[in-house]
């Protein structure tokens, strides 16, 4: 890579392209000697529209301590690949905004390493594709890991 890279973002959402993604992250952070954020973004309005708000702060704090958890394995197998700079993050909000700017922007992220949806034509064209829009929205550059 011609680019150096200071500070690299890696959103997870803990689907089957979470391993890649993370492997793609760990490997380009390590040829850049950089910071590595690992980060899950939180769709908390999901459940109380969903289920009519009937979600306790209980079910919410038990869901991020078990995503906290997982963050915290894919932190250790960035340790045990060699990086020495790896931070894990959890956000609440839109997936969308939050992986394109406000995160980037709040740790100054140049370069964000995500996976391709595993959504259909049709659920890409109703809800749209994360992946599409941080790699049209995004400031800083964008990897898109091509999920097998």
């Amino acid at each position: 890579m011609t680019q150096q890279y200071q500070n690299i973002l890696a959103p997870v959402d803990g689907s089957k392209a979470t391993a890649q993604v993370i492997d793609k992250a760990i490997q380009v952070a390590l040829q850049n000697h950089t910071h590595l954020d690992i980060l899950n973004v939180v769709e908390v309005n999901q459940f109380s529209d969903s289920y009519g708000g009937a979600v306790s702060g209980d079910v919410i704090y038990g869901l991020v301590e078990e995503i906290e958890s997982r963050l915290n394995d894919l932190k250790q197998k960035a340790t045990d690949a060699g990086l020495t700079d790896v931070s894990i993050h959890v956000r609440f909000g839109n997936p969308k905004p939050v992986i394109a700017k406000e995160f980037p922007n709040d740790h100054k992220n140049q370069l964000i390493v995500i996976g391709t949806t595993g959504l259909s034509a049709v659920e890409r064209f109703m809800v749209g594709s994360v992946t599409s829009y941080v790699n049209r929205i995004a400031k800083s550059d964008v990897l898109v890991v091509k999920i097998k």
